[in-house]
């Protein structure tokens, strides 16, 4: 009975911080029919009210009544940099128009565009972060969408209203967003998938129901989150099956329903979810009832950071506080509905293009139970945890053999009891079997209970938002050089990084 109770506290994680609708039919579709692009000219009126956003500097862009009618470029701009409407009427035009190494520069305005982008190391840049907006009117999918093309950085502009995702890496080997606002979307904020060697900075998302960002099916994913800002989020950050070199750093998740959510789960590639690095965050009050939210959002609500079934993640020095569960929490995480069966340990560090290759097995259970192992929590700030300040809990074997460690941690309570006595990084952990592991377990049946009686998920589009914060310019975003997305992620000094200051 206590097996079977714990298998449905299982469930209550199911799909926690699962990317829900990472690649939609409809994305499919469009990719397969060529990437239909519903553009016009960009609008001469401000944005709209409702959801709140600044104003840009010139409701008309290019100073003009109208854009020029001009016609593209067939192979590019001759000065490499292709101008917004002066040149181009569309940004989806000056893309088509761009080859690597261009410049696409958009002068403030309103733009009702869903761009795709097929062509490698081109930068799409905006001139002023809140005075470029791109505006989906609650309509269309995709803010800027690149398939495929290698080496594309998105700079300093606004993507609001769009039913899907804001800013959308796919299969890219090479990406940057740097200094992009995501507001109000359907899906995801940013979001990279099936995409590696990639740079996430300076950046903001809020109102998505599922994430403010994303990164999802990498191994190795060569990737580096630094200072991004995400609030009234199902999910500030969600990434299934994503790891290897995979650092999130120097950012904050507020008012979201749970904050930082990795996990594995068979139904994306590169499983399991591992080797994360979580560290400089500050992560708090992450109970809010009041935002969008899919299914696994409420099920996560009130936590700070959850690994759910991860496997040797490292989360250290960031500061945790105000939750109605746990600050950080290591837990269990059951998939309905499997695609294969559990990797084995020695396949724990195989590259994703390796799994690619290999057969799904011949028998596949209808459920896989993807358990918490050789994670480590230490130097973390953590309080006001309404429940543990850390917790840890296993379903299929003891708690204790999972090999987790704790050290160091500024905190009041945790699940089980004494958890840095019992699971120390460092030394011999008390053994599996001992009474005391069952001393005030973290008990994630609780989780079920209160998902069923959570407040309702509120629809994205007239959701509740603050207005968008006052976010940092690019520097010289009109006379700064083209710099495709190669040789990313850039590095960052993890040792500097020390815990962030109440």
């Amino acid at each position: 009975m206590k097996k079977l109770i714990a298998l449905m506290a299982g469930a209550a994680l199911t799909m926690a911080a699962c990317g829900g609708s990472d690649v939609s039919e409809t994305d499919d579709a469009s990719f397969e029919s060529g990437g239909a692009t519903e553009t016009e000219a960009p609008a001469t009126d401000a944005p709209p009210t409702d959801p709140p956003v600044s104003e840009p500097a010139a409701t008309e862009p290019g100073g003009t009544d109208a854009p020029p009618e001009t016609e593209p470029a067939a192979e590019g701009d001759s000065d490499g940099v292709l101008n917004v409407p002066d040149e181009f009427a569309t940004i989806q035009e000056a893309v088509d128009a761009a080859v690597a190494g261009d410049l696409v520069l958009i002068a403030p305005g309103v733009y009702n565009e869903a761009v795709d982008v097929v062509t490698d190391e081109i930068v799409i840049r905006g001139l002023e972060r809140e005075g470029v907006v791109l505006d989906g009117e609650l309509e269309l999918d995709n803010g800027i969408r690149v398939l495929g093309a290698k080496g594309v950085a998105v700079e300093n502009l606004t993507t609001q209203n769009y039913t899907n995702n804001g800013v959308f890496f796919t299969s890219a080997d090479g990406y940057r967003a740097s200094y992009v606002t995501a507001y109000r979307i359907g899906d995801y904020g940013v979001y990279a998938f099936d995409s590696i060697n990639g740079q996430i900075e300076h950046s903001y998302g809020a109102g998505s129901p599922d994430a403010g960002l994303y990164i999802g099916q990498c191994f190795p994913c060569n990737a580096v989150v630094d200072d991004f800002l995400a609030e009234h989020n199902g999910l500030g950050y969600s990434g299934t099956n994503a790891g290897g070199n995979l650092t999130i750093a120097n950012s904050t998740f507020r008012f979201n329903r749970a904050g930082i959510v990795p996990n594995s789960g068979s139904y994306e590639l590169c499983y399991p979810q591992r080797d994360n690095l979580i560290v400089g965050n500050t992560v708090y009050s992450n109970n809010n009832p009041n935002t969008p939210a899919i299914d696994v959002a409420m099920l996560a609500m009130g936590n700070g950071v959850v690994a759910a079934g991860g496997i040797g993640n490292t989360i250290e020095r960031n500061l945790i506080y105000d939750h109605d569960k746990t600050g950080i929490a290591l837990v269990p995480f059951l998939e309905e509905g499997a695609n294969d069966d559990l990797p084995t340990e020695d396949e724990w560090a195989q590259t994703c293009a390796d799994q690619r290759e290999q057969p799904l097995a011949d028998e596949i259970p209808e459920q896989l139970l993807w358990e918490p192992y050789g994670n480590t929590v230490r130097d973390n700030a953590i309080s006001d945890s309404r429940v543990a300040d850390i917790a840890v809990e296993a379903v299929s074997e003891p708690t204790g053999g999972l090999e987790n460690c704790f050290l160091g941690n500024d905190i009041t309570s945790s699940a089980p009891a004494a958890l840095e006595t019992l699971a120390p990084c460092g030394s011999e952990a008390v053994p599996a079997d001992d009474e005391a592991w069952s001393v005030e377990p973290l008990n994630v049946l609780t989780w079920l209970t209160d998902a069923e009686n959570a407040p309702p998920s509120v629809d994205y589009e007239i959701a509740e938002l603050p207005p968008i914060p006052d976010l940092d310019d690019m520097p010289d975003a009109a006379t700064a050089p083209a710099e495709p997305a190669t040789d990313m992620p850039r590095s960052i000094d993890v040792d500097a990084i020390t815990t962030p200051a109440r």
